[in-house]
């Protein structure tokens, strides 16, 4: 049987986290050129964003990258909610010398509704189509599927996997509560287990019959041969990759990443109304009660950032981070990838 390494046409067990906001075209295409998966995250851009994504990566590269999706529930709007956690931000706000938006949108179409989107990667077919917070209507995985694409799936407990396999997903991603950015639960409010990668990472490798990729605070060549070891076939690793030269990481999240807060990595969903890891910052240390839903929270979380970074204050920003941050090596993504390879092949 063809292994999905060889499906993809990859010659490393890497995966570059898509990371939507901080992976870029150019990292993709040096990930995929450097015998990795490159990645890019189009959730929060639209199908005209997304189309110019792939282009520019396809100017890069002729070798296979990913293109990340978000499948959460669109959210239903709370006029009351929001305009409360409005004024509980407004003191923030006021310090950073600005005013709150006067309401909040929801920003991020999802894949759900997004047939747009659903025409667009069937007309360019990207090799790899990865889905994040659940899983698309059966006509969207069919018409992918029919598409030749190969699709990848977050699961962040043994049930999510069960579901991505029934969905006719090809791999699973088990993202352990180590990992950076928003949790791929399909359900925010349900209660999350917290699984750490490893023990997911088993149970989904003993308990299915498609292939698992680990991600969740992996960040150096020995965590990629762990993660084989326990039976995954790659590893997923985003935060590595975040002081990349070709990163989209601004200087605040730079030097936030090579400070103390790398060691201080919380679960916060004030800034984007999900849980997400993130680098410790003004975020992380407000309440969570009241937030609205996502992606609505995260209007707000990005006009607050927007003020503080005007003000030289980058203490709002959504400085996603896994626990192994602290690992992190400021280098170019080829770089990086090379020493990866390096490093696996020493501790295999």
């Amino acid at each position: 049987m063809t292994s999905l390494l060889e499906r993809l046409g990859v010659t490393l067990p890497i995966v570059q986290a898509p990371m939507a906001g901080t992976s870029t075209p150019a990292m993709a295409a040096a990930v995929s050129n450097a015998g990795g998966l490159g990645s890019v995250g189009v959730g929060a851009t639209n199908a005209e964003g997304a189309a110019a994504m792939i282009a520019e990566i396809r100017q890069r590269t002729n070798r296979a990258f990913n293109v990340n999706l978000f499948c959460h529930a669109p959210a239903v709007a709370n006029h009351g909610v929001e305009q409360a956690w409005l004024e509980r931000l407004r003191p923030e706000f006021e310090k950073l010398g600005a005013a709150p938006p006067v309401g909040l949108s929801e920003i991020y179409q999802s894949f759900v509704t997004d047939d747009d989107m659903l025409r667009l990667l069937l007309a360019e077919r990207p090799k790899v189509v990865s889905l994040h917070f659940g899983v698309p209507p059966e006509d969207k995985i069919r018409a992918l599927r029919d598409a030749g694409i190969i699709l990848l799936g977050t699961a962040t407990n043994p049930a999510e996997g069960r579901a991505m396999q029934a969905a006719g997903i090809d791999a699973v991603v088990a993202q352990g509560y180590e990992a950076g950015g928003h949790r791929g639960m399909f359900d925010p409010d349900a209660e999350d287990s917290r699984l750490g990668t490893f023990a997911l990472t088993r149970l989904l490798v003993k308990n299915l019959k498609i292939p698992v990729i680990a991600a969740g605070g992996i960040m150096d060549g020995a965590g990629i041969a762990a993660a084989l070891k326990l039976g995954a076939v790659a590893a997923q690793l985003g935060t590595a990759f975040v002081a990349c030269a070709e990163s989209a990481a601004d200087a605040g999240y730079r030097a936030a990443l090579a400070s103390d807060a790398a060691n201080h990595t919380m679960m916060t969903k004030a800034i984007s109304g999900r849980p997400a890891r993130c680098l410790a910052n003004r975020f992380t240390a407000m309440d969570q009660v009241g937030v609205p839903a996502y992606p609505i929270a995260y209007d707000a979380g990005k006009s607050l950032h927007a003020a503080g970074k005007a003000a030289g204050e980058f203490g709002f920003g959504a400085q996603w981070a896994g626990q192994g941050a602290p690992l992190s090596r400021p280098m170019p993504a080829a770089e990086l990838v090379a020493l990866l390879a390096e490093e696996l092949r020493r501790a295999g």
